[in-house]
C-alpha cells in the first residue's frame, strides 16, 4: 500500500496542488476522482499499475472504480489531510468565494489559510521529553465534529485552603477554579456556565517557535497555529462580558498573523493597543543581526463598551512633603508655566506682577489660588507652582503607554519561580508584575479572570493576591506539581512577586477538577508506548472499549493486521490516533447517567451542581 501511494505521489507531483510538500493532497485528489476529472483519469489510465488496480473492462470499455480509488487515497480509514479547496498558503482575501484573489492592500479583508474551517484538537507534551510526535495536533473537518465541543463531565474535585486539601461536597458557584484537560474542550464546557461572565482573559499561548515552554508536539506551521488559535479565541469571545477585555502575548513569529485574525474575530474597531513588553533587560548577542528583547501583547475589548482602568504608578513617596501642614497631606509642586498656554498677568503674595504664558486659563488659575494649591518660591516672589497631592495621584492613576520596560523581566520571573521551591522546575514563566498590571488595567475586585494556557500558574496566583476570582486551564500533568502547588503557597501567605505591593497575607481557597477522560486515555497510551507489541495490545483493548471513527472498517483492518505491523512505529501510532472518534475524547455531560461510564454518584451530584445551579 505504501509503495503504491509513493507511486501515486510520483505520478501527480507535477500537477497543480495535488501533491504538497511531498504528501498527497487527499481531499483534492478525491474531489477530482469523484468528478471523474479527465486530466486525472488520463494520468491514471496511462499508468499500468493504476490501470490494473482501479479500472475494470466492461464490454471493451475501461470503467474507473472511483470508490475503490477513494478508499485507497484515504488509506482505507485515514481522515483527509485537508478540508479546504484553496492553496497551501496564508493571505488576505477580499472574497471567500474568490480564493485565488490574495491581496496585500488593507481594505475590508479577512485572513484565509488551509484548515480555516476545521477544528484543531491537539495535545501537549513536556519540552524535555523531546519526542517527535508526528501524529497529533489533528485538524478535524467540520462534518467530523458533532459532539466534540459538548460540555464535559468533571471529576477528581479537590478544594484547597489554609487548612489543606478537602473533599468537595458542595459547590456554591463562586469558586476559583483550576481545570486540568484540553483547553479547547474545557473552554467549550465553560460556555454552559460562564458565557458572558468573564471580565478579563490573559493568555500566553505557544509562540510557534519550536522551543516553547508549552511544547506542542511538533512546530506548528502558520496555518495550523492559526487554526489552533481561532478555535479557542472564538469561544473566548463568547465567554467575555460585554465590557470585558482580552490580552494575548506573542512574539514576532506570529504577531502579524495574530493581529489580523483577532481583528476579524473581535472586530478591528475593538482593537485597543499592541503593547511592547521588554522581557529581557540585558542585550545579549543572541542574533547575528538584531537581538530581540521584547514580546507583543495584543489587547482587544469585547465591545465598544469596554474602558480600561488607569494604573497606579510606582511612586517615590520620599519626594512628597508637607511643609505647610496642608490637611490634604504630602505633595510635590509642578510648574504653572509651560511656554505655550494662555498669556496673562498675576500678582504674587509680595505684590510683584508676573506676566507669562501659563498652562491654565485664568479661571483655572484663580480656582487653584482659592483652593490654596499655589506655592510661590523665593519667599513669595517667584513664579507660582501648583500642588500635586500624593493621595490624589494614588486615587486617580495614570493611563499607561505602549512601551512597558519598567516591569520585571523573564529572567526575574524565573527567579520568582525558583524561590517558591516548587516540586518541579518550569521554563519561561511570566513575571507577576507584568500580570498584575494587566489585571489592574482590565478588571476590578471580584471580577473573573481567565487564563487557558495556565502554565506555571502566574495569572491565577496574581489574581488571588489581587482579590479577583479566576479560572485557570492546563492540560499538562505539571498543573498539579507547579500551578496547584504554587497556589497552595499563595494561600499560605508566600511573600514573593507582588505580595508586598498588595499587602498579601494569605487566605482564600480554590477548587481543582479535571475533565473525565475516555478516548483521550488511549491517545495518551499510544503516545507513550515504545514498542509495536505494546501498540497491538492497546489496539486489542481499543476495539473492545474505545469509540472509533464511523469511517473506520474494523473488520477489514483486523484482516490486514499483519501488514499494519510492518509499518514504522510512528506511522502505526498515527493511524491508531486517527481512527479514534475525537468527539468522545472526554465523557460528555449529557451522558453522565450512562451506566457504561460507571460514574460515581457524588461526581454526578457535583456536576449537576456545577452545570445546573444558578451561577454567579
Amino acid at each position: 500500500m505504501q509503495n503504491l501511494q509513493n507511486e501515486l505521489i510520483d505520478l501527480l507531483k507535477h500537477e497543480d496542488n495535488l501533491v504538497i510538500d511531498g504528501h498527497l493532497n487527499k481531499n483534492k485528489i478525491v474531489e477530482l476522482a469523484l468528478k471523474v476529472e479527465p486530466q486525472l483519469i488520463s494520468l491514471l489510465i496511462k499508468n499500468e499499475t493504476f490501470k490494473k488496480h482501479f479500472f475494470q473492462e466492461v464490454e471493451s470499455v475501461l470503467v474507473f472504480d472511483k470508490i475503490k480509488f477513494q478508499r485507497f487515497v484515504n488509506n482505507k480509514s485515514f481522515l483527509p489531510d485537508s478540508y479546504t479547496a484553496f492553496k497551501n498558503k496564508i493571505g488576505l482575501i477580499t472574497n471567500d468565494d474568490d480564493l485565488d484573489n490574495f491581496i496585500s492592500t488593507s481594505n475590508e479583508v479577512v485572513l484565509a489559510w488551509p484548515h480555516k474551517d476545521c477544528v484543531l484538537e491537539g495535545g501537549q507534551t513536556k519540552e524535555d521529553q523531546k519526542r517527535n510526535e508526528i501524529f497529533w495536533n489533528e485538524t478535524l473537518a467540520p462534518d467530523s465534529v458533532d459532539r466534540l465541543l459538548d460540555a464535559k463531565v468533571l471529576t477528581n474535585f479537590k478544594k484547597f485552603d489554609k487548612d489543606g486539601e478537602h473533599k468537595v461536597t458542595e459547590l456554591k458557584g463562586d469558586e476559583n477554579l483550576i481545570i486540568k484537560g484540553n483547553n479547547l474542550l474545557a473552554l467549550a464546557s465553560l460556555l454552559k456556565t460562564h458565557r458572558g461572565k468573564i471580565k478579563l482573559i490573559y493568555i500566553d499561548p505557544p509562540y510557534n517557535t519550536g522551543g516553547d515552554g508549552f511544547n506542542y508536539n511538533d512546530s506548528f506551521n502558520h496555518s495550523t497555529w492559526l487554526t489552533f488559535m481561532k478555535n479557542r479565541l472564538l469561544i473566548a469571545k463568547s465567554l467575555l462580558k460585554e465590557d470585558g477585555f482580552i490580552f494575548v502575548q506573542c512574539d514576532d513569529n506570529e504577531q502579524a498573523y495574530l493581529k489580523v485574525l483577532m481583528d476579524e474575530i473581535f472586530d478591528i474597531k475593538n482593537f485597543i493597543s499592541c503593547i511592547v513588553y521588554r522581557r529581557r533587560k540585558s542585550q545579549a548577542n543572541l542574533s547575528k543581526n538584531i537581538s530581540t528583547i521584547h514580546d507583543y501583547i495584543l489587547c482587544y475589548s469585547k465591545s465598544t463598551n469596554g474602558e480600561l482602568n488607569k494604573i497606579i504608578p510606582e511612586i517615590d513617596e520620599s519626594n512628597y512633603k508637607n511643609p505647610d501642614n496642608d490637611p490634604r497631606g504630602p505633595y510635590v509642586t509642578m510648574p504653572c508655566t509651560n511656554g505655550g498656554g494662555a498669556k496673562y498677568s498675576i500678582t504674587t503674595p509680595n505684590g510683584d506682577i508676573i506676566e507669562d504664558e501659563w498652562r491654565f486659563k485664568i479661571e483655572t488659575y484663580k480656582k487653584l489660588e482659592a483652593d490654596n494649591r499655589l506655592v510661590f518660591p523665593r519667599g513669595g516672589s517667584g513664579k507660582p507652582r501648583y500642588k500635586l497631592f500624593l493621595a490624589e495621584k494614588k486615587e486617580t492613576g495614570v493611563v499607561p503607554n505602549t512601551w512597558w520596560d519598567d516591569l520585571s523581566s523573564n529572567q526575574e520571573a524565573t527567579i520568582e519561580i525558583k524561590n517558591l521551591n516548587l516540586s518541579e522546575n518550569f521554563s519561561f514563566p511570566k513575571a507577576e508584575k507584568l500580570i498584575s498590571r494587566i489585571i489592574e488595567l482590565g478588571s476590578n475586585v471580584n471580577d473573573i479572570v481567565l487564563d487557558f494556557h495556565l502554565g506555571s500558574g502566574t495569572t491565577a496566583a496574581v489574581a488571588h493576591k489581587m482579590n479577583r476570582k479566576y479560572i485557570g486551564i492546563e492540560q499538562m500533568d505539571y498543573i498539579e506539581t507547579v500551578a496547584v502547588d504554587r497556589l497552595k503557597k499563595v494561600i499560605n501567605g508566600e511573600n514573593g512577586g507582588v505580595s508586598k505591593e498588595f499587602n498579601w497575607q494569605g487566605g482564600g481557597a480554590f477548587v481543582f477538577t479535571e475533565l473525565m477522560t475516555y478516548n483521550q486515555k488511549y491517545i495518551d497510551l499510544i503516545q507513550t508506548t515504545l514498542t509495536k507489541e505494546q501498540l497491538i495490545s492497546i489496539w486489542i483493548e481499543m476495539q473492545e472499549t474505545a469509540f472509533l471513527s464511523y469511517q473506520f472498517d474494523k473488520k477489514m483492518f483486523n484482516e490486514r493486521l499483519n501488514a499494519f505491523k510492518t509499518a514504522p512505529i510512528e506511522e502505526m501510532k498515527k493511524y491508531l490516533v486517527e481512527v479514534i472518534d475525537k468527539n468522545q475524547l472526554y465523557v460528555n455531560y449529557s451522558e453522565i447517567n450512562d451506566s457504561s461510564f460507571n460514574i460515581e454518584k457524588d461526581i454526578i451530584s457535583l456536576n449537576k451542581k456545577f452545570y445546573e445551579k444558578n451561577r454567579i
